[in-house]
Protein backbone atom coordinates (compact mmCIF):
# COMPACT_ATOMS: atom_id res chain seq x y z
CA UNK A 1 0.00 0.00 0.00
CA UNK A 2 1.80 3.78 -1.12
CA UNK A 3 -0.48 5.26 1.72
CA UNK A 4 0.11 3.07 4.39
CA UNK A 5 -0.42 4.53 8.05
CA UNK A 6 -0.47 8.17 6.57
CA UNK A 7 -3.47 10.59 7.56
CA UNK A 8 -4.43 12.25 4.57
CA UNK A 9 -6.95 15.67 4.77
CA UNK A 10 -8.82 16.10 1.66
CA UNK A 11 -11.00 19.49 0.72
CA UNK A 12 -14.24 19.22 -1.54
CA UNK A 13 -13.77 14.92 -0.71
CA UNK A 14 -17.69 14.95 -1.50
CA UNK A 15 -17.68 14.47 -4.63
CA UNK A 16 -16.23 14.46 -8.22
CA UNK A 17 -12.22 14.40 -8.60
CA UNK A 18 -12.02 15.07 -4.33
CA UNK A 19 -14.66 11.46 -3.47
CA UNK A 20 -12.19 10.03 -6.15
CA UNK A 21 -9.07 10.98 -4.62
CA UNK A 22 -10.89 10.26 -0.68
CA UNK A 23 -11.88 6.48 -1.82
CA UNK A 24 -8.41 5.94 -3.88
CA UNK A 25 -5.99 6.97 -0.91
CA UNK A 26 -8.28 5.28 1.33
CA UNK A 27 -7.56 1.92 -0.71
CA UNK A 28 -4.15 2.64 -0.92
CA UNK A 29 -3.83 2.59 3.09
CA UNK A 30 -4.10 6.23 4.74
CA UNK A 31 -6.75 7.56 6.92
CA UNK A 32 -8.79 9.88 5.06
CA UNK A 33 -10.02 12.83 6.76
CA UNK A 34 -12.89 14.11 4.15
CA UNK A 35 -13.53 18.21 4.77
CA UNK A 36 -16.28 19.81 2.69
CA UNK A 37 -19.65 21.88 3.13
CA UNK A 38 -21.62 19.61 1.25
CA UNK A 39 -23.36 16.43 3.84
CA UNK A 40 -22.72 14.32 0.97
CA UNK A 41 -19.06 14.07 2.47
CA UNK A 42 -20.15 11.89 5.30
CA UNK A 43 -21.77 8.84 2.82
CA UNK A 44 -18.38 9.00 1.21
CA UNK A 45 -16.81 8.85 4.32
CA UNK A 46 -19.18 5.76 5.76
CA UNK A 47 -18.68 4.02 2.33
CA UNK A 48 -15.06 3.77 2.70
CA UNK A 49 -15.54 2.42 6.28
CA UNK A 50 -18.27 -0.39 5.28
CA UNK A 51 -15.67 -1.17 2.43
CA UNK A 52 -12.96 -1.53 5.37
CA UNK A 53 -10.93 1.53 5.32
CA UNK A 54 -10.78 4.48 7.27
CA UNK A 55 -11.90 7.41 6.63
CA UNK A 56 -14.08 10.03 8.34
CA UNK A 57 -16.20 13.51 7.59
CA UNK A 58 -16.13 16.88 9.10
CA UNK A 59 -18.14 19.80 7.48
CA UNK A 60 -16.09 22.84 6.99
CA UNK A 61 -15.70 25.98 4.53
CA UNK A 62 -12.15 26.02 3.08
CA UNK A 63 -12.56 30.51 4.03
CA UNK A 64 -13.40 29.63 7.22
CA UNK A 65 -9.71 30.42 9.34
CA UNK A 66 -10.71 29.78 12.54
CA UNK A 67 -12.57 27.22 12.10
CA UNK A 68 -9.58 25.37 9.93
CA UNK A 69 -7.42 26.03 12.60
CA UNK A 70 -9.69 24.41 15.39
CA UNK A 71 -10.21 22.00 13.06
CA UNK A 72 -6.92 20.76 12.36
CA UNK A 73 -5.75 21.14 15.92
CA UNK A 74 -8.59 17.96 16.50
CA UNK A 75 -7.36 16.18 13.83
CA UNK A 76 -3.58 16.57 14.94
CA UNK A 77 -4.79 16.04 18.46
CA UNK A 78 -6.72 12.54 17.53
CA UNK A 79 -4.38 10.80 15.17
CA UNK A 80 -0.90 12.31 16.10
CA UNK A 81 0.16 13.95 12.57
CA UNK A 82 -1.00 15.14 9.54
CA UNK A 83 1.05 13.88 6.61
CA UNK A 84 -0.71 14.80 3.14
CA UNK A 85 -3.03 17.64 2.43
CA UNK A 86 -4.95 17.58 -0.74
CA UNK A 87 -6.28 21.05 -1.56
CA UNK A 88 -9.52 20.01 -3.74
CA UNK A 89 -11.84 22.07 -3.14
CA UNK A 90 -13.01 24.76 -5.89
CA UNK A 91 -16.05 26.34 -7.47
CA UNK A 92 -16.82 28.17 -10.76
CA UNK A 93 -18.57 31.45 -11.62
CA UNK A 94 -18.05 31.32 -14.87
CA UNK A 95 -18.97 34.92 -16.85
CA UNK A 96 -17.13 36.70 -19.90
CA UNK A 97 -15.01 39.50 -18.01
CA UNK A 98 -17.29 42.47 -19.30
CA UNK A 99 -19.96 41.08 -18.31
CA UNK A 100 -18.64 39.13 -14.32
CA UNK A 101 -19.92 40.73 -11.02
CA UNK A 102 -17.37 41.59 -8.34
CA UNK A 103 -19.62 39.28 -6.44
CA UNK A 104 -18.57 36.13 -8.78
CA UNK A 105 -14.97 37.51 -8.68
CA UNK A 106 -14.50 37.30 -5.51
CA UNK A 107 -16.74 34.40 -4.86
CA UNK A 108 -14.23 32.45 -7.11
CA UNK A 109 -11.11 33.83 -5.69
CA UNK A 110 -12.24 33.31 -1.74
CA UNK A 111 -12.45 29.59 -2.39
CA UNK A 112 -9.88 28.57 -5.03
CA UNK A 113 -7.17 30.41 -4.07
CA UNK A 114 -7.51 31.55 -0.48
CA UNK A 115 -9.13 28.49 0.42
CA UNK A 116 -6.02 26.58 -0.35
CA UNK A 117 -3.56 29.40 1.44
CA UNK A 118 -5.84 29.25 4.82
CA UNK A 119 -5.66 25.27 4.35
CA UNK A 120 -2.00 25.06 3.81
CA UNK A 121 -1.39 27.67 6.19
CA UNK A 122 -2.95 25.90 9.00
CA UNK A 123 -0.92 22.01 8.07
CA UNK A 124 2.21 23.99 7.95
CA UNK A 125 3.07 23.57 11.98
CA UNK A 126 2.37 20.24 11.97
CA UNK A 127 3.98 19.04 9.00
CA UNK A 128 7.03 20.95 9.96
CA UNK A 129 7.06 19.42 13.88
CA UNK A 130 7.42 16.16 12.03
CA UNK A 131 9.77 16.96 9.20
CA UNK A 132 7.54 15.14 6.93
CA UNK A 133 4.86 16.94 4.60
CA UNK A 134 2.87 16.27 1.34
CA UNK A 135 0.85 19.31 -0.16
CA UNK A 136 -0.96 18.84 -3.19
CA UNK A 137 -3.34 21.34 -4.64
CA UNK A 138 -5.85 21.06 -7.75
CA UNK A 139 -4.77 23.61 -10.61
CA UNK A 140 -6.06 23.42 -13.58
CA UNK A 141 -4.82 23.38 -17.43
CA UNK A 142 -6.99 26.72 -17.70
CA UNK A 143 -4.70 28.28 -15.07
CA UNK A 144 -1.55 27.44 -17.74
CA UNK A 145 -3.43 28.04 -21.18
CA UNK A 146 -6.94 30.70 -20.03
CA UNK A 147 -10.00 30.06 -21.14
CA UNK A 148 -13.13 31.89 -22.25
CA UNK A 149 -15.83 33.48 -19.95
CA UNK A 150 -13.27 31.90 -16.95
CA UNK A 151 -10.95 35.06 -16.15
CA UNK A 152 -11.93 34.45 -12.16
CA UNK A 153 -11.17 30.58 -12.25
CA UNK A 154 -8.00 30.67 -14.51
CA UNK A 155 -6.46 33.21 -12.43
CA UNK A 156 -7.25 31.40 -9.34
CA UNK A 157 -5.61 28.04 -10.86
CA UNK A 158 -2.90 29.96 -12.47
CA UNK A 159 -2.07 31.41 -8.47
CA UNK A 160 -2.55 27.47 -6.77
CA UNK A 161 0.56 26.74 -9.10
CA UNK A 162 2.39 29.96 -8.06
CA UNK A 163 1.89 29.65 -4.20
CA UNK A 164 2.49 25.64 -4.92
CA UNK A 165 6.47 26.71 -6.41
CA UNK A 166 6.67 29.35 -3.67
CA UNK A 167 5.79 26.88 -1.00
CA UNK A 168 8.63 24.22 -2.22
CA UNK A 169 10.83 26.56 -1.35
CA UNK A 170 9.84 27.65 1.64
CA UNK A 171 9.52 24.36 3.16
CA UNK A 172 11.60 21.94 1.29
CA UNK A 173 14.32 21.87 4.44
CA UNK A 174 11.41 20.83 6.60
CA UNK A 175 10.88 17.76 4.67
CA UNK A 176 7.61 18.95 3.03
CA UNK A 177 6.52 18.72 -0.71
CA UNK A 178 4.39 21.04 -2.53
CA UNK A 179 2.86 20.32 -5.61
CA UNK A 180 0.07 21.30 -8.11
CA UNK A 181 -2.12 19.19 -10.60
CA UNK A 182 -3.71 20.43 -13.83
CA UNK A 183 -6.50 18.25 -14.55
CA UNK A 184 -8.50 19.23 -18.46
CA UNK A 185 -11.62 18.32 -18.74
CA UNK A 186 -13.09 15.94 -16.27
CA UNK A 187 -16.06 13.96 -15.94
CA UNK A 188 -18.11 15.12 -13.18
CA UNK A 189 -21.63 16.11 -12.22
CA UNK A 190 -21.14 19.66 -13.12
CA UNK A 191 -19.89 18.69 -16.91
CA UNK A 192 -22.88 16.38 -17.20
CA UNK A 193 -25.02 19.21 -17.70
CA UNK A 194 -22.99 20.79 -21.02
CA UNK A 195 -24.77 20.58 -24.12
CA UNK A 196 -23.95 18.10 -26.97
CA UNK A 197 -22.36 20.27 -29.47
CA UNK A 198 -20.35 21.78 -26.69
CA UNK A 199 -19.05 18.72 -25.67
CA UNK A 200 -18.04 17.61 -29.31
CA UNK A 201 -16.10 20.90 -29.51
CA UNK A 202 -13.84 19.63 -26.48
CA UNK A 203 -13.57 16.16 -27.40
CA UNK A 204 -11.90 18.23 -30.77
CA UNK A 205 -9.63 20.01 -28.63
CA UNK A 206 -8.43 16.59 -27.11
CA UNK A 207 -5.90 14.57 -28.65
CA UNK A 208 -6.90 11.66 -27.01
CA UNK A 209 -10.31 12.37 -27.83
CA UNK A 210 -11.93 11.31 -24.51
CA UNK A 211 -12.63 13.06 -21.29
CA UNK A 212 -10.54 12.29 -17.93
CA UNK A 213 -12.68 10.17 -15.45
CA UNK A 214 -11.90 11.23 -11.83
CA UNK A 215 -9.88 8.45 -11.16
CA UNK A 216 -7.38 9.38 -13.81
CA UNK A 217 -7.07 12.75 -11.83
CA UNK A 218 -7.12 10.91 -8.64
CA UNK A 219 -3.99 8.54 -9.44
CA UNK A 220 -2.15 12.20 -10.19
CA UNK A 221 -2.86 13.35 -6.46
CA UNK A 222 -1.87 9.68 -5.44
CA UNK A 223 1.58 10.01 -7.10
CA UNK A 224 2.45 13.23 -6.02
CA UNK A 225 1.17 12.43 -2.38
CA UNK A 226 3.48 8.81 -2.11
CA UNK A 227 7.04 8.63 -1.09
CA UNK A 228 7.55 7.56 -4.83
CA UNK A 229 7.33 11.32 -5.45
CA UNK A 230 9.86 12.28 -2.95
CA UNK A 231 12.47 14.33 -4.59
CA UNK A 232 9.27 16.14 -6.87
CA UNK A 233 8.55 19.39 -5.29
CA UNK A 234 7.27 22.58 -6.75
CA UNK A 235 6.00 21.10 -10.31
CA UNK A 236 2.54 21.07 -11.96
CA UNK A 237 1.59 17.75 -13.60
CA UNK A 238 -1.22 18.45 -15.94
CA UNK A 239 -3.30 15.76 -16.92
CA UNK A 240 -5.57 16.75 -20.31
CA UNK A 241 -5.25 13.67 -22.67
CA UNK A 242 -3.04 16.65 -24.42
CA UNK A 243 -5.24 19.51 -24.12
CA UNK A 244 -3.07 21.51 -23.44
CA UNK A 245 0.31 20.62 -25.19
Amino acid sequence: MRLKNKIALVTGGARGIGQAVSELFAGEGATVVILDVLPAGKQVARAITEGGGQAEFLEVSVTDKTALTKLMAGVHEKYGRIDILINNAGITRDRTAEKMSEAEWDAVVEVNLKGVFLCTQAVIPYMKAQGYGRIVSAASNVGLRGNYGQTNYAATKAGVIAMSKTWALELGKYGITANAVAPGFTRTDMTEQIPGEHLEAILQSIPLRQVAEPLDIAYGYLYLASDEARFVTGTCLTIDGGASR
